[in-house]
């Protein structure tokens, strides 16, 4: 790629501003530098009946679970949906069940994926900080949730110790940020919850997840209370009593799923809430409330435990289908912008804007036209077919175009 290159496709979409048919963008070394309408560049790339977007964020996934696709099998109930605590069960099975080597290999698979489907931006849960290394070498940036988990005082202190001392070892780089994940309110002590309150870096965790927690935090009752007695790790003094005493506590946190919310539940203006589509079919849950609530909402894809693969547009086109109310552009900014936002990128990536970074997705449209742009995004199956990460494509568009 040349200095300066400008490249000219159908509909280009900047997010932060409204669709342009027929415009162009033009990209210096890592950086754009110009959006502009048609006409008013001349380009040197003409990509044809294709859209250019940011590059996409996925801002929830467990990328060391990318080999866990056995997990969703057995579990099946009698709706055909997966049961939450067996579930479980079966994914600590596979966590135990893997060497340090197989984990890596697990990463690198997801990692792989991930970069494959057009996305730039992961939040990624990780059990022991383990895909730090891996992340910091990808062509993507990456905010790294170590995992916290502890019921007990004992527990929870050993895990919060063990989670501080990696995020000494691993200090922020330019794109790659490391930071804390508070497994969930029934696996996690009301006092970590407090402890992580006041760090800088955004907190992700799970939350009301599933009717079942609920049950479990306000009457200590459930399928949970003999899941973690199976475990030996019940512990009902150290239970948060609410979710929403976990949203009080965390001003910037990033709340995972969040299916069992109320759509009038408050949220600060710096809180996201990540809803995962495909993983919320798959379990069974009601619709969820995300349309109503008044909170920064982005996109997950969260496991391949949970999930066919690791395609984040393809939850977002899921998300169309289940939730017309729900309007086009505003998907595309889940997909994007919401996410850039939420792990601390938004002056960054996340829009086609002058001055951020050269980060893009080429998607090919169908022959329709549309009315709304935005919808020759979702109605269609067709796959990305060009990622560009700070100026280099990472997938290149086919070689007659370039």
């Amino acid at each position: 790629m040349s200095d300066l290159t400008t490249y000219a496709a159908r509909w280009i979409f900047p997010v932060d501003a409204p669709p342009i048919e027929r415009g162009t963008i033009t990209v210096r070394d890592d950086t754009i530098v110009a959006v502009a309408t048609h006409g008013t560049r001349t380009p040197d790339v003409e990509l044809g009946n294709v859209a250019i977007l940011p590059g996409f964020v996925n801002a929830h996934t467990h990328l060391d679970l990318s080999g866990a696709k056995a997990c969703q099998a057995p579990l099946a109930d009698a709706r055909g949906s997966l049961e939450f605590t067996h579930w479980l069960r079966n994914v600590i099975a596979f966590r135990h069940s893997r060497t340090p080597t197989q984990v890596q290999a697990d990463i690198a698979l997801g990692l792989a994926e991930c970069l494959r489907f057009g996305t730039t931006l992961i939040g990624d849960i990780s059990a022991g900080g383990a895909s730090w290394d891996l992340l910091t070498r990808a062509y993507c940036r990456a905010v790294v949730f170590h995992e916290v988990l502890g019921l007990s005082e004992e527990r929870a202190a050993q895990s919060w110790q063990g989670a501080q001392a990696w995020a000494k070892q691993n200090a922020p780089l330019d794109g790659y940020v490391p930071a804390y994940s508070p497994h969930a309110p029934y696996s996690v002590r009301r006092t970590l919850y407090a402890a992580l309150s006041s760090q800088t870096p955004p907190i992700a965790t799970h939350l009301a997840e599933t009717q079942a927690e609920l049950q479990l935090l306000r009457a200590h009752e459930g399928p949970f209370v003999d899941f973690l007695k199976e475990l030996n790790v019940w512990n009902p003094a150290g239970l948060i009593r609410d979710p929403l005493d976990v949203i009080r506590q965390l001003p910037r946190g990033i709340f995972v799923h969040g299916n069992y919310l109320d759509a009038a539940t408050p949220f600060a203006p710096e809180q996201t809430l990540v809803v995962c589509p495909r993983t919320h079919h798959a379990f069974g849950h009601p619709r969820h409330p995300f349309p109503r609530m008044k909170v920064r909402v982005a996109l997950g894809t969260d496991s391949l435990a949970s999930n066919p693969d690791l395609d984040i547009l393809a939850e977002a086109r899921f998300l169309r289908q289940q939730y017309p109310e729900v309007e086009p552009a505003m998907l595309l900014r889940m997909l994007t912008l919401n996410g850039a936002e939420a792990l601390g990128f938004g002056a960054v990536t996340g829009s086609l804007t002058a001055g951020k970074s050269a980060d893009l997705v080429v998607l090919p449209l169908p022959n329709a036209e549309s009315s709304e742009p935005h919808d020759l995004l979702f109605v269609s199956a067709l796959a990305v077919g060009g990622v560009m990460f700070r100026g280099r494509w990472i997938v290149a568009p086919t070689p007659e175009l370039l």
